[in-house]
């Protein structure tokens, strides 16, 4: 399924120089992008989303996972720069165990399970993010992380919150944004990242690429 976005507060910062697609079903991505002032199609990716391999690091995990959508979407549209990304939930090292990646929640009982093995810790959040244009085989692909320490809640809360429903298609099952709020204690780095795209960092890709550019001035040829 693919639909048009255009930014509903009309025109922003950025201007969109050629085609571009967002390769992602998330409505939180599609308002972040949009927030640059850009117009895009979306085409959500239908790649699998298998678990990290042996000795992956999370940041690798994140970024292949966000390769494979792109390339899954760039397919689709060879003409056109593919933007998408990917991620993740990880609760570091702990006691002797090792780091666990945290995805989307099977289900209210498995978001309830999840929040307790945050609560009252600091957890990362990375997000992959690749680029695919025109013509090149390879896309530009990188990670960023976002340190993030949740309060100390009690079950009766998580229980509360997982009810709501807003855990459903949030990777470690909660959302900073929404009803999560009340979650979070500290946040260090990207808040958008968390969000689900790293604002900052895929401005100044599509910048670099010269897929947008600062709306008033004109492409260099």
């Amino acid at each position: 399924m693919t639909n048009a976005f255009t930014p509903p507060a009309g025109p922003g910062v950025y201007k969109t120089l050629s085609a571009l697609v967002l390769a992602s079903s998330s409505p939180r991505r599609r308002e972040l992008l949009g927030s640059l002032g850009l117009e895009f199609e979306v085409c959500p990716s239908n790649a699998p989303e298998p678990p990290p391999g042996d000795g992956e690091t999370p940041e690798a995990y994140a970024r292949r996972m966000a390769r494979q959508k792109t390339l899954d979407v760039a397919a689709l549209y060879p003409t056109a720069a593919v933007l998408g990304a990917d991620t993740i939930v990880v609760l570091p090292a702990h006691g002797g165990n090792p780091a666990i990646v945290l995805g989307k929640p099977a289900d209210e009982a498995d978001a309830v399970r999840m929040l307790a093995m945050l609560s009252g810790r600091a957890h990362q959040v990375i997000t992959g993010c690749c680029l695919a244009l025109p013509n090149n085989a390879e896309p530009a692909c990188f990670a960023v992380t976002t340190d993030v320490t949740m309060r100390a809640s009690s079950t009766a809360e998580l229980t509360a919150y997982a009810a709501t429903g807003e855990c459903a298609d949030k990777a470690g099952a909660y959302a900073i944004q929404g009803l999560g709020a009340f979650l979070i204690e500290r946040v260090a780095g990207s808040y958008t990242n968390v969000v689900g795209l790293p604002v900052t960092q895929c401005a100044d890709m599509l910048l670099t690429s010269g897929v947008i550019a600062v709306r008033g001035t004109r492409r260099l040829e």
